[in-house]
């Protein structure tokens, strides 16, 4: 049985707006990891993969993989019945032809339940290789789709180009050419390998990434010792420190407490004072007073977001791409502010939106031979 419930029904339909145009009918496959969608579009030149997290869910279970074969359109249509900030839960059981879907309002009482037949579809997973990428590509969504809008008035293609220089688009056309280009200051940053991406991540959560044992058992003795003795003479720093802070903390706890005795003997001796009626005044020490610290008011600037755009690049790399394609690609600029370019030379190109709750990633082959 499958029972997934989103927070919000309008990140369902921004995904399947972005899509439905590349793809007619696809499988979900459902499994305890989440949902996946992988699917070419009918002349096999654009692949999509679409993967939304179990954990981006407000609710999910799956007792075992299963598919949903839905038609794209049709899926759409009943999505269109729901407010973008409904509830919506997709339910269906074990091998069942029905998807069945609950809206339920958040502002008030108002439950929708519809039910969609699901489709037999015979479609093979293809299994998309880890590919370590010549140049990568930051920027932001908006003024990517703002590009290959621009330029799919010119031409029919885009020749994508990085370099030193920075990240150029450029189309021609019968009647015009085109040309834009993004930089940066300072040299492009070196593209990091999946195995170097993966030891980054570990450690930006504060883990210790996995290092080869032929590595470890080749450290010379004599390094080895010097790091055990870097260590104890950190560790004897660290304990006379603490004694340190201790003897401090001491000390200021007997001046304090000393401090509160005066004060409390005073104390006694107004209330003495009162109660036979006569005016006493104590002649209390005074202490030196701290002097105040100057009151700086902070200024607090309203953070915007800082620049989007960034590229990387091992080599050279200048591709042609189909702008019909890039301009579909671009519709999933609703769904995150940023998208990253990921390109080599004889490669096809990934367009990667990453968003909250998953990724869609779209894989187009280049033009051979299109100037």
């Amino acid at each position: 049985m499958l029972e997934a419930k989103l927070a919000e029904a309008g990140t369902l339909k921004k995904l399947l707006d972005a899509i439905k145009e590349l793809v007619t009918d696809a499988n979900f496959e459902c499994n305890e990891e989440g949902l996946n969608l992988q699917a070419m579009d009918n002349s096999h030149v654009a692949l999509v993969a679409v993967h939304l997290e179990a954990a981006g869910f407000k609710r999910y279970r799956c007792d075992r993989p299963m598919p949903l074969g839905v038609n794209l359109s049709s899926l759409t249509k009943v999505l269109k019945c729901a407010k973008d900030d409904d509830e919506c839960t997709l339910k269906a059981a074990d091998e069942a032809d029905v998807l069945n879907l609950v809206y339920e309002a958040k502002n008030s009482d108002r439950i929708a339940e519809y039910d969609m037949k699901l489709m037999d579809i015979d479609s093979d997973t293809l299994g998309i290789p880890d590919t370590d990428y010549d140049a990568e590509v930051t920027m932001p969504s908006a003024e990517f789709a703002r590009i290959v809008r621009d330029l799919s008035a010119l031409g029919e293609s885009v020749r994508i180009e990085v370099s030193k220089e920075g990240v150029r688009f450029a189309s021609e056309g019968e009647s015009a050419n085109g040309s834009i280009l993004l930089k940066k200051d300072g040299e492009p940053d070196r593209v990091l390998t999946d195995k170097e991406k993966k030891a980054q991540k570990a450690r930006e959560r504060g883990e210790e990434p996995e290092e080869d044992d032929e590595e470890e058992g080749d450290e010379p003795k004599e390094k080895k010792i010097k790091k055990e003795k870097v260590k104890k003479e950190k560790d004897v720093d660290e304990d006379v420190e603490m004694d340190q802070e201790e003897k401090d903390e001491e000390e200021f706890k007997a001046n304090s407490d000393d401090e509160e005795e005066k004060s409390e003997a005073g104390d006694d001796d107004e209330e003495r004072a009162a109660r036979s009626g006569r005016k006493r005044q104590t002649a209390r020490p005074s202490l030196p007073r701290k002097p105040k610290r100057p009151r700086v008011r902070e200024r607090r600037t309203r953070r915007t977001s800082p620049a989007l755009f960034n590229f990387g690049m091992n080599s050279h790399v200048s591709l042609t791409f189909s702008l019909k394609y890039l301009v579909n690609f671009s519709k999933s600029t609703s769904l995150t502010n940023t998208v990253q370019l990921r390109m080599s030379n004889e490669v096809p190109l990934l367009v990667d939106y990453d968003f909250g709750q998953g990724f869609v990633r779209y894989y187009l082959a280049p033009k051979i031979g299109d100037e």
